[in-house]
């Protein structure tokens, strides 16, 4: 998977300067979803283009700047992409995605965008929010549709609306378990990152550890959030403990003597260590060297 890795994705409605600013210089989750979409009602949508256009046109550094704009082929979505292209996005959020022409229409535009502007081919991202039935079952199509793909997003709540489930988000979402893991394993099929969706009770701080333990579990790569209280408790769940490192580091060094050997593989702590153990033990590694400070 290449690319920074990110751990932690903010929304941040557009419309509040207030909330910009904190969050690209004082939250500052790994990367900041400046938001046109759900989070801003219609009649501010024009002041949120405004805002979002002039934070990206200020300089900001270790925090990614992607936008979540309209559906593609709203009403909306050619005015937002007309004011949010700009030299200082990352990356591009598109909503509620459920075919690739959506992608490869957002992909056009970027490709006009950065040859106007002198950037490097490619270099805009595209996330791709899936918050439909259809939109995940259509996943691993969606996941491969563009090289400008990055990743993949799990809209929890859309997603639960067309299911007819309840209002009430119970702990960590077991009723998700399955969307949620199948996203996961159509990024991964992609090689591209996925993002799990927001937890939206910020009181029930024990519901949102274990929804954020559950994530990790379940192979998603970064999780998204309203609110900066819950930035500490993503970016730590999301890096390597000390504890994981330690044994990484045992299981590497063991199969090393055990190759020197002639060895294909080795008891380490009381498991059985082969090489598919050993190469997920690199990664952590060097997940570990390259991670962001929490």
């Amino acid at each position: 998977m290449t690319g920074p890795r990110v751990r932690s994705w903010m929304f941040v409605p557009g419309n509040r300067q207030r909330f910009i600013d904190k969050a690209l210089h004082e939250s500052r989750p790994d990367a900041v979803l400046l938001d046109i979409e759900d989070g801003v009602p219609p009649d501010e949508k024009p002041v949120a283009r405004t805002q979002i256009e002039a934070a990206l046109e200020r300089p900001v550094a270790g925090v990614l700047r992607y936008v979540r704009v309209n559906r593609v082929g709203s009403s909306w979505w050619r005015l937002d992409i007309g004011q949010v292209l700009r030299p200082g996005v990352d990356g591009i959020c598109i909503p509620k995605v459920e075919g690739v022409d959506e992608i490869h229409r957002m992909a056009g535009e970027l490709d006009s965008f950065e040859t106007g502007h002198g950037i490097d081919n490619g270099r805009t991202r595209i996330l791709c929010a899936i918050e439909s039935a259809l939109g995940l079952v259509r996943a691993p199509q969606l996941a491969a549709a563009h090289p400008r793909v990055c990743g993949l997003m799990f809209g929890a709540e859309d997603f639960a609306l067309d299911l007819g489930l309840g209002t009430l988000r119970e702990a960590e979402a077991r009723e998700l378990v399955y969307a949620r893991s199948a996203l996961v394993i159509a990024a991964a099929s992609a090689d591209r990152m996925s993002v799990d969706g927001v937890f939206p009770d910020l009181q029930d701080e024990a519901g949102f550890k274990a929804d954020v333990v559950q994530a990790r579990r379940l192979g998603f790569t970064g999780k998204a959030t309203f609110h900066p209280k819950q930035i500490p408790g993503i970016n730590v769940v999301f890096s390597p403990s000390p504890a994981e490192v330690e044994y990484a580091r045992r299981v590497v060094d063991a199969f090393e003597e055990v190759q020197a050997r002639g060895d294909g593989a080795v008891a380490v702590g009381g498991q059985l260590v082969d090489l598919p153990i050993v190469v997920r033990a690199q990664r952590l590694l060097e997940a570990a060297e390259t991670a962001p400070s929490t």
